[in-house]
C-alpha cells in the first residue's frame, strides 16, 4: 500500500483516536494488559478492570508476586480466565528469566505464557516502535475490504495470507500508532454491519467500497450450532450452615475457579444421580439431594450450558480433593472471597435474593 494510504489512516487517528487510558503510556506491563484484557471483550467492560488491576499490580514484578487465587479474584466477571492465568505465568516468566524487563521483540514475546502472535505484535509495536504487524478481527475486516477478497477468512491459508499482508503493509515510522488506527478504523468506521463509508479515511484505498461489495466482505464459514449440555451443581449444607465449594484443576475451562461442585449429566441419568456421581467422583462423599433451587443459563464460546442446582444435606464421607483442586467449606456471607465464574455467580446472587443474606 502507498504511502498516502499510511498518511490518510495516521491522519484520521491523530484527530479522532478514542481517549483511551491504556494509550497515554507506553510501559510496555500497561500495553501487554490491556491488550490481553480486551481480547474478545469490549472496550468500556475493560475500562474499569484495567484500573483495578493496575491499582492492585502497578508492575510486572507486583502481578508476578500475586497469589493466582487473588489474580482469578480480580479478574472475575471479565470473563475467558484462562488470560488470567497465563498473565500470571507470563509475568513470573518475564521476572525470573529477563529481570523484570520486557523483551522488545515480538519473536521473544511470543515465546512468553499465553502470549501469541497478535499480543506480540501489539506491544512490540506499540510500547517499542518495532514494525510487527497486527491481525485481529477488526483488522481482518479492514483488510479484507480494502482487498475486495472472496475467500474465506476463516481459513488457515487465507489468514496466512492477510498477515503478510499486514506486513507488507508495515510502515516504518510510528509502526504502533499504524497498529492502533487500522483496530480502531474496523471497531468504529469499518463495523460488520452498516460500515461507515461516507466517513472513511481511506474509502480510496478500498476496493469493496469501489465495487459496492463491503456489506459481502469478509467471507466467512457459519459457526454450527453451539452444542447444549445439563450439567448439575450441589447445594451442599452441613449443620453448620456452610457451604461446600471446590476450585476447579488448574488448567482448563474456568481453571483455577471456584463453584459449587457437580458435573454434566450423561445420556440416560436423572440430575440427581448424575449429582451423587459426580460428587463421589470429584469429592468422594454422599450428599442427599433435595429441592431444585435454581437454574441457570450460560453460553460458553463454543457449547451453552443449563446448570440445574439442587439444596443438598451432606450425609458423609471426608471431602477429598479427587478430581478438584481443592475445597473448602464456607458461609454464605464468606463466599465473596472466592472467585467464581458466572453461572456460579448467579447461583450466589439467587441465594441473596431468595434467602437475603448479605454475600
Amino acid at each position: 500500500m502507498n504511502a498516502e494510504f499510511h498518511t490518510d489512516l495516521l491522519a484520521w487517528y491523530d484527530r479522532h483516536a478514542a481517549d483511551l487510558p491504556w494509550r497515554a503510556t507506553r510501559d510496555p506491563y500497561r500495553v501487554w494488559l490491556s491488550e490481553v484484557m480486551l481480547q474478545q471483550t469490549q472496550v468500556e467492560t475493560v475500562k474499569p478492570y484495567y484500573a483495578r488491576f493496575l491499582a492492585a499490580y502497578p508492575t510486572v514484578q507486583a502481578l508476578a508476586a500475586a497469589r493466582l487465587d487473588d489474580v482469578l479474584k480480580l479478574w472475575e466477571g471479565l470473563g475467558y480466565y484462562s488470560r488470567a492465568r497465563s498473565l500470571h505465568r507470563a509475568a513470573q516468566a518475564i521476572v525470573q528469566q529477563h529481570g523484570g524487563q520486557f523483551p522488545a521483540e515480538a519473536a521473544a514475546l511470543e515465546k512468553l505464557p499465553g502470549v501469541g502472535r497478535y499480543t506480540a505484535g501489539a506491544v512490540a509495536s506499540i510500547a517499542f516502535d518495532q514494525p510487527t504487524p497486527v491481525v485481529d478481527g477488526n483488522v481482518i475486516r479492514v483488510l479484507a475490504r480494502l482487498l475486495d477478497l472472496p475467500d474465506d477468512v476463516t481459513q488457515a491459508a487465507v489468514q496466512a495470507r492477510l498477515w503478510q499482508t499486514a506486513s507488507a503493509w508495515m510502515p516504518r515510522e510510528r509502526p504502533g500508532d499504524y497498529n492502533q488506527a487500522l483496530m480502531e478504523l474496523g471497531r468504529v468506521v469499518c463495523r460488520p454491519r452498516r460500515p461507515r463509508c461516507a466517513v472513511c479515511p481511506i474509502r480510496q484505498h478500498c476496493l469493496a467500497a469501489a465495487r459496492g461489495t463491503q456489506a459481502q466482505r469478509p467471507v466467512k464459514t457459519r459457526r454450527p450450532i453451539a452444542p447444549h449440555y445439563d450439567v448439575t451443581a450441589g447445594l451442599i449444607w452441613d449443620d453448620q450452615g456452610r457451604l461446600l465449594i471446590a476450585q476447579r484443576p488448574p488448567d482448563g475451562l474456568l481453571g483455577g475457579l471456584w463453584e459449587f461442585p457437580g458435573g454434566k449429566q450423561e445420556p440416560g441419568e436423572t440430575l440427581p444421580a448424575c449429582l451423587r456421581r459426580e460428587l463421589r467422583e470429584e469429592l468422594g462423599i454422599e450428599v442427599e439431594v433435595g429441592e431444585l433451587f435454581v437454574r441457570v443459563r450460560h453460553a460458553f464460546t463454543h457449547f451453552r450450558i443449563t446448570l440445574h442446582a439442587f439444596d443438598c444435606r451432606y450425609l458423609g464421607g471426608p471431602p477429598q480433593a479427587l478430581g478438584v483442586q481443592a475445597w473448602a467449606w464456607a458461609a454464605p456471607n464468606e463466599l465473596g472471597r472466592y472467585s467464581f465464574g458466572k453461572a456460579d455467580r448467579d447461583i450466589i446472587r439467587a441465594l441473596h435474593d431468595r434467602r437475603g443474606w448479605l454475600l
